[in-house]
C-alpha cells in the first residue's frame, strides 16, 4: 500500500530561507526552514494527505489503530513503533553541540528521571524517551558542512602548535591562556578533563580563565597563521562559532573535533556518543526515532554537563564517513550498523532500479518526478512529495527522472 503524506517544515532559527522550500519545488515562506519531519515521531508526524484512505490524519494515529497494516506483523509484534525517522533538514547558520545516548543510557535515564520527577516537557529533561538515536546524514547541496567527532591527538597538538605561533607573533602576547589549555590537554584523560573543564569553567560569564582562553582563541584565529596553517577551515569555524554564540565555550571544543566537508552523495553515520554540530547544507538526515539530545554547547539551551561526559565518547577517531554499497545499478544503500533503519538512493536509468524492503519505507522524491512499483500497487511522485509503503509491497521498482530516497528498516526483525 502506498500513503501520501507530507509536513510543514520547522522553523528553528538556524534553518535555511530558500534550500527545502527548493528541495520542495515551492515558494519560500520568508522565515527559516529548518528541518521537514517525515515520520511517525509524535513532536510532528507526518500527515496523510488523503486521510480516508487509511481512516486517519497522521503517521501516528495510522500505526497505533493498525500497526499489523502500516508496519508488518514482526513491528507491530514489539511495539507497533516506526523505528526511524527521515528528515530533510537545510542549515544556514550552526546548529548546536550534541551527542545521543545509546538504549541503555536512555533507558536508565528515561527512568531516572522519571523518579525525580522531571516533567517530559521540562527545560532540564534529558530524556524524553527511552530510545537511542543514532544518525545518518547525506550531502544533498554540492557541500555540506559539519563537525564530527574528536579528532587524533596528533592533530590536537597541530592546532595548539598554531595558536602558540600566532599568539607569538601578535602584538600582546598573552601565552599564559594558552598555557591553561595545554595542562588540560597534557593530563591522562586529555580529551575529557580538556571538555570537562571548558564547560563548567566556561559558562558562568566572562570572569573564568576559560572565559580568558575562548577570548584569546576566539581572536588568535583569525590570524593570517591560522588562516593559512593546515587547520585553516577549522579556525574560519571557530571565527563563524563565535559570530553566533560569543564566549561559548563550545568554540574552543571545535578545535578539539573533526571539521568535516562532504560533497553531494557522501556521508556521516553519527553512533551513539558522537558528539558533533552540522553547521551549513542540505542534508537528507535518517535516524532512530527519539527526541534524545545531550548538548555540549552553542546553544542557550540545557546543558547538563555530568550526564554530557557519561554519554560522550572520548575515543579520537578519523571522520565517521560511511561509504554506500552499491547492490545494482543505479541504487547506492547507506547502511549502518544498526537494525533501525537504512537509506537508499536511487537514481534510475533508462531501466528501472529495484531496491527490497524487509519492512515500512518513506520515500520521497528529489529533482523529479518518480515512479513506484511493488508486490501489490504503485505510484507517482512528483518533486519533493513523499509516500508511505507498508512493507507488504516487498520489493520496489523505481523509474523516472528525479532521485528517490528510500528510507526503511535495516534488516527483517527477528
Amino acid at each position: 500500500m502506498f500513503v501520501a503524506i507530507r509536513n510543514t517544515p520547522r522553523d528553528y532559527a538556524w534553518g535555511s530561507h530558500t534550500a527545502i522550500a527548493g528541495f520542495l519545488g515551492s515558494e519560500p515562506t520568508g522565515g527559516p526552514e529548518a528541518e521537514l519531519w517525515l515520520g511517525a515521531h509524535p513532536a510532528s508526524p507526518a500527515t496523510i494527505v488523503d486521510a480516508a484512505s487509511v481512516g486517519h490524519a497522521d503517521l501516528v494515529e495510522w500505526i497505533a489503530a493498525d500497526p499489523v497494516r502500516a508496519l508488518g506483523p514482526a513491528l507491530a509484534a514489539r511495539g507497533a513503533r516506526l523505528p526511524f525517522l527521515l528528515k530533510v533538514l537545510a542549515a544556514d547558520r550552526p546548529l548546536s553541540l550534541q551527542a545521543h545516548p545509546t538504549t541503555e543510557q536512555a533507558q536508565a535515564g528515561y527512568e531516572r528521571e522519571d523518579l525525580d520527577g522531571i516533567a517530559l516537557d521540562a527545560y532540564d529533561r534529558n530524556y524524553r524517551d527511552r530510545f537511542h538515536k543514532p544518525e545518518l546524514i547525506v550531502a544533498v547541496s554540492d557541500t555540506f558542512d559539519a563537525l564530527s567527532g574528536f579528532r587524533p591527538l596528533e592533530e590536537v597538538r597541530g592546532v595548539l602548535e598554531t595558536l602558540r605561533a600566532a599568539d607569538a607573533a601578535s602584538e600582546r602576547p598573552e601565552p599564559a591562556a594558552l598555557d591553561l589549555l595545554e595542562a588540560r590537554l597534557s593530563g591522562s584523560e586529555p580529551v575529557q578533563d580538556t571538555v570537562e573543564w571548558l564547560l563548567r569553567d566556561g559558562r558562568g560569564g566572562d570572569t573564568g580563565e576559560a572565559a580568558w582562553v575562548v577570548e584569546r582563541v576566539t581572536l588568535l584565529a583569525t590570524s593570517d597563521i591560522a588562516l593559512g596553517s593546515p587547520y585553516a577551515e577549522s579556525f574560519a569555524t571557530v571565527t563563524d562559532l563565535a559570530a553566533e554564540y560569543p564566549g561559548d565555550p563550545g568554540i574552543v571544543i571545535s578545535l578539539l573535533l573533526n571539521r568535516v566537508r562532504l560533497r553531494r552523495g557522501e556521508a556521516l553515520y553519527l553512533a551513539a556518543g558522537n558528539i558533533h554540530a552540522y553547521l551549513r547544507g542540505l542534508g537528507m538526515e535518517l535516524m532512530a526515532s527519539s527526541d534524545n539530545v545531550l548538548r555540549g554547547g552553542l546553544t542557550p539551551k540545557h546543558i547538563d554537563v555530568t550526564e554530557l561526559l557519561e554519554v560522550l565518547d572520548f575515543t579520537p577517531i578519523a571522520p565517521p564517513r560511511l561509504e554506500p554499497e552499491t547492490p545494482s545499478p543505479g541504487v547506492q544503500t547507506f547502511r549502518p550498523d544498526v537494525p533501525d533503519f537504512v537509506l537508499h538512493r536511487v537514481e534510475a536509468g533508462a531501466d528501472a532500479a529495484h531496491v527490497a524492503i524487509d519492512g515500512p519505507a518513506i520515500v520521497v522524491a528529489e529533482g523529479g518526478d518518480v515512479h513506484l512499483t511493488g508486490a501489490l500497487g504503485g505510484t507517482d511522485l512528483a518533486r519533493g512529495t513523499a509516500v508511505y509503503v507498508t512493507p507488504d509491497e516487498a520489493r520496489l521498482a523505481v523509474s523516472g527522472a528525479g532521485i528517490a530516497w528510500i528510507a526503511t528498516t535495516g534488516r527483517a526483525p527477528a
